[in-house]
């Protein structure tokens, strides 16, 4: 099952604040993947829905220098009021997903103003680097204000116990596996009510910027929140979250980009500027 632009047409809606669960037809399709003729390298000159993958200023993802990093005087502590929602666990032949649907998963605070949870997916290994390290999978919480404002807040796996989330969807990742599906359609099983407790763990420091969605079409001006708290993840779940995808997608991390003098800003509670 190979993304279309069919599928990156979906993306494309959530980042124009409307989120749709079905694929949109498109009659010719252009297919990406994380290797060969079709991986990150050749994303930009794929489609010119694609272009700014390749043109971009302020693509993601990035490694961040712990040292490079700025005290941002303005930041504040990062607030969460995530609570059960209905949800919906989502094969889109590129990531292993949880979709929320028209009910959200909550409300995350950034800069004064309230991002509501509409999605979120994993990627293994991760994407963004620490001092030039990469972790086992990376968390991506997707989020819209109500003026159309996107926000990202990611959570660094690395290999350890269990990541207490993915426990809960374990037997649904199994059944995901099994369901079959064409390159212009989506795997789904619904998940019921999903406790997102667990997201909302304390946060003493994270790190901050302004990005893209880091597949295409790459969409810029994404504010970008990524913890300092690298949690956990078993190889189990590592291996589960990989099974339903196909192998092009099975390693689905975008390599790191360029800064292009972006600034990244770092907010610690124990800290004074």
């Amino acid at each position: 099952m190979a993304p279309s632009v069919s599928s990156i047409f979906v993306l494309s809606l959530l980042l124009i604040g409307v989120f749709v669960q079905t694929h949109a037809k498109n009659e010719q399709s252009v297919t990406f993947s994380y290797e060969g003729s079709s991986g990150p390298e050749h994303w930009g000159s794929m489609s010119s829905k694609f272009a700014t993958c390749s043109k971009g200023k302020s693509q993601s993802p990035i490694d961040i220098v712990k040292d490079g990093a700025v005290f941002g005087k303005h930041l504040q502590k990062l607030v969460r009021r995530y609570s059960s929602a209905n949800a919906t666990l989502v094969n889109n032949g590129f990531n292993i997903g949880v979709d929320f649907g028209e009910k959200t998963g909550g409300v995350a605070v950034i800069d004064e103003k309230n991002y509501t949870l509409r999605q979120m997916h994993w990627h293994s290994p991760s994407e963004h680097l620490l001092n030039g390290e990469r972790f086992a999978a990376e968390l991506h919480l997707i989020h819209k204000s109500d003026d159309g404002g996107l926000s990202v807040i990611a959570i660094l796996l690395q290999d350890g116990d269990s990541d207490p989330l993915l426990e809960k969807i374990q037997g649904k990742l199994r059944e995901l596996t099994k369901e079959k599906c064409g390159s212009n359609e989506e795997a789904h099983i619904a998940l019921g009510e999903l406790n997102l407790k667990h997201l909302r763990k304390k946060t003493r420091k994270y790190y901050r910027y302004i990005g893209s969605f880091t597949v295409p079409p790459c969409t810029e001006n994404v504010i970008w929140t990524i913890l300092g708290k690298v949690r956990t993840i078993s190889k189990k779940q590592v291996e589960a979250l990989k099974a339903p995808l196909e192998p092009p997608y099975k390693k689905n991390a975008r390599p790191a980009q360029p800064l292009n003098g972006r600034k990244i800003e770092i907010y610690d509670e124990l800290s004074e500027y």
